[in-house]
């Protein structure tokens, strides 16, 4: 399908190249032509234009209409000397740039007192185009034969210079009373209708609707890639113009009802909610490792409705059902604006906003049902004894005072202290897959003061609710998850916030290994150093605090540790990903946690990656000594997934773009973005695409590749006595 642009004034962003592209004179350099692959036929052409020096006046054209129109002329250049002329134009100034025409094609340039002020193309219509072939009413075998007579107008392009009001509907119509003649001419035959795509998130069309071009539909978003379809989700407006008013005759046919682009949104029944969801515009980007077919497209929606209906039970009514599926779907969908009203619009009209905001905040329904069908369902399809419960925090950025838990406080999104919301959430890795599984807010200690009584109980923030530290909340969810026996997991992960924090690593699952991330000035002991009551000086009070004796090791930051120079780093695959292996070099070794000075009493498992990038992670873990350093590697890479889930949820699912502000809203709202997230996990499953990702690069892995890229994946470090020497220790891999 071939796409079109025009340009309509005040719409749309026109592409500027250096004007070095113009010699002095004004002609169209050499370099321009090779810059932009031009084709060969093009280049031989402009041989003979650069024998003629082609100066484009782009000084402000600035007139009345009527004033220009003595002074219009309108040329076909395709096969002339100013071919290369309209080529170089839309390659600089149409936002589609130059690209080879398809068919039968004309060009033609409009010029004023010989500057151009205007280029058209015409060229192949669509192959096939539901509302089109409807508006026409010819059967498929008719289309066959007779499509040669439909023209499509592949560019319509005013360079941005030119400001004359109604001249873009004046010039088409002028081009069009005289485009059939030129088109029998050529080719020998004749025109019936015209069409074109307009994309309406550029323009509006007013061009075409003031020189009557009909408006028919949209397309599907999709274009033809070998002898299949592929979406991409650019939805088009289709319109045509008519040529011969007796071009049905002449083909036998009669017009057929055009189907409506969505059913009318008056309804309140589930059913008509259905069939609307079978034209919605699906966003092809959440699905960005996956090629959807035409087919694909229509299975989504009866999918996404049979997967909903698995949650029917934890709504008290039906019309709960309905408005569920359709704030559901708007997270889904390619909608840019993913809140509650912009989704009650498009998915229930007018009257059902009030009603979408009362789903989210105050209609009673079973959340925690729903958590825990969620975690049920998600649990068959990513569950492994091997897996990582992993816990992370995340930061929303928000205007004004009145959401629930918004203060100023560090924003991770920002890098900055700001005013934002702030979530624990906790999600699930493995071989297999990876989604999020549960979550809460996070509400500062300021909201829990007198002052904010009033904002508390209108945001429905449960009376019982204690403030808590992050830690304490992500503990309290992990022990949760844990409870259900549902994600069996041999790894918990976190990052600093909660690596940090030794109460926190202390209190986790004993049968559970940690993998921690920790900032670069925690300090750790190489050796454990003997402590104790320094001696009495026989002055003052006698001692009382235990210290580090003298002469003993002190503790030292991580981040010199890595800086050493007798540090050994070991050079692994950490995965394979769809750009190539993610290669970084790592270093392990055994230390001791420095807690308020002194060493803790178990050693545990220093992990220092360095990317190829130069920057470095820094983890601990209290895994066993005799662990397989590839275990160790491949948990590292299990925290990537939680990451993934974070983007992919802001960038597709509107995870940060809710405007809810109560706490019941924001936790329903989390579930369906939780649920919109295990939704494409199956669909990826279905289509046999298992990716773990490398958040940090956005390149698509799969985990269990990692022992590919470290040789003796079985070689363990072996239960030996911890020497306390200062000495680095790293397995050798080939």
């Amino acid at each position: 399908m071939v796409s079109i642009g025009t340009y309509d004034r005040g719409h749309g962003s026109l592409l500027e190249y250096e004007s070095s592209h113009f010699n002095r004179t004004g002609e169209v350099c050499h370099s321009f032509m090779k810059t932009h692959n031009m084709p060969d036929t093009i280049q031989k052409m402009s041989k003979k234009v650069q024998q003629q020096a082609i100066y484009i006046n782009r000084e402000p054209l600035v007139s009345d209409i009527k004033n220009l129109i003595p002074s219009i002329s309108l040329e076909l250049v395709s096969h002339t000397r100013h071919e290369f002329l309209w080529d170089c134009l839309v390659s600089k100034y149409h936002y589609l740039g130059y690209r080879k025409l398809l068919g039968h094609r004309l060009k033609y340039l409009v010029f004023v007192d010989n500057r151009p002020v205007a280029a058209f193309s015409w060229s192949a219509p669509a192959l096939k185009l539901r509302f089109r072939d409807k508006f026409i009413g010819w059967s498929e075998e008719q289309r066959k034969c007779h499509l040669k007579h439909i023209a499509n107008n592949t560019r319509f392009l005013i360079p941005p210079w030119v400001h004359v009001p109604n001249l873009a509907s004046h010039l088409l119509a002028k081009c069009i009373r005289r485009l059939n003649q030129d088109w029998q001419k050529h080719f020998n035959y004749s025109l019936w209708g015209l069409e074109t795509f307009v994309d309406p998130g550029r323009f509006k069309a007013t061009s075409y609707k003031a020189a009557n071009w009909q408006f028919l539909g949209l397309t599907q978003g999709s274009t033809k890639q070998g002898r299949g379809y592929v979406h991409h989700g650019i939805i088009k407006e289709i319109y045509f113009y008519v040529l011969d008013p007796h071009f049905r005759k002449y083909i036998g046919c009669k017009q057929q009802p055009c189907p409506p682009h969505r059913p009318p949104l008056s309804s309140k029944r589930m059913e008509e909610l259905e069939m609307i969801l079978r034209h919605a515009d699906w966003n092809p980007d959440v699905m960005p490792c996956m090629n959807l077919t035409e087919q694909d497209v229509e299975n989504m929606a009866e999918n996404l409705v049979t997967f909903h209906q698995q949650f029917h039970s934890c709504f008290i009514r039906a019309e709960q059902r309905r408005l569920g599926l359709a704030y559901f779907s708007g997270l889904l969908s390619n909608s840019r604006a993913k809140s509650i009203e912009p989704i009650a619009l498009e998915f229930l009209g007018q009257q059902s906003v009030r009603s979408q905001q009362r789903f989210m905040k105050t209609y009673q329904w079973d959340l925690e049902a729903m958590e825990y069908r969620h975690l049920s369902m998600l649990s068959e399809y990513i569950s492994c004894p091997s897996g990582m419960i992993n816990t992370d925090s995340s930061e929303f950025l928000k205007k004004g005072k009145e959401s629930v838990g918004v203060t100023r406080q560090y924003c991770g999104e920002a890098g900055k202290t700001d005013n934002c919301q702030s979530g624990v959430f906790v999600g699930y890795s493995s071989g297999k897959g990876y989604g999020l599984l549960t979550s809460q807010l996070y509400m500062p200690a300021t909201w829990f003061s007198e002052e904010y009584d009033e904002r508390r109980k209108f945001n429905l923030v449960p009376s019982d609710l204690e403030f808590q530290t992050k830690p304490q909340i992500a503990l309290a969810l992990i022990n949760k998850i844990a409870a259900t026996g549902l994600f069996p997991a041999k790894w918990i992960g976190c990052d600093a916030t909660f690596g940090s924090d030794s109460n926190f690593l202390q209190s986790l699952p004993q049968e559970m290994y940690y993998f921690a991330g920790i900032r670069s000035n925690t300090k750790v002991f190489l050796e454990k150093p003997e402590v104790g009551l320094p001696p009495y000086k026989g002055r003052g009070a006698k001692p009382k605090k235990i210290k580090i004796l003298a002469g003993q090791p002190e503790p030292q930051e991580v981040i010199k540790i890595a800086q050493a120079a007798d540090t050994q780093w070991t050079t692994v695959i950490l995965a394979e990903g769809s750009k190539g292996p993610i290669v970084a070099e790592v270093a392990v070794l055994r230390i001791y946690p420095s807690k308020n000075g002194l060493p803790v009493a178990n050693d545990c498992w220093l992990f220092i990656r360095r990317s190829q990038d130069g920057q470095i992670k820094y983890a601990i873990s209290n895994a066993p000594k005799d662990i397989p350093f590839s275990e160790l590697c491949e948990a590292a890479t299990m925290r990537w997934p939680i990451e993934q889930c974070f983007e992919e949820g802001k960038s597709h699912l509107g995870m940060g773009d809710y405007e809810h502000r109560s706490w019941p809203a924001w936790h329903r709202h989390m579930t369906y973005v939780f649920l919109g997230l295990h939704f494409l996990l199956r669909l990826r499953l279905d289509n046999k695409k298992k990716p773990c990702v490398d958040s940090s690069s956005g390149t698509e892995i799969d985990s269990r590749s990692i022992t590919a890229g470290i040789a003796g994946s079985k070689t363990s470090f072996g239960n030996y006595p911890l020497p306390y020497e200062k000495k680095f220790y790293s397995l050798s891999v080939s």
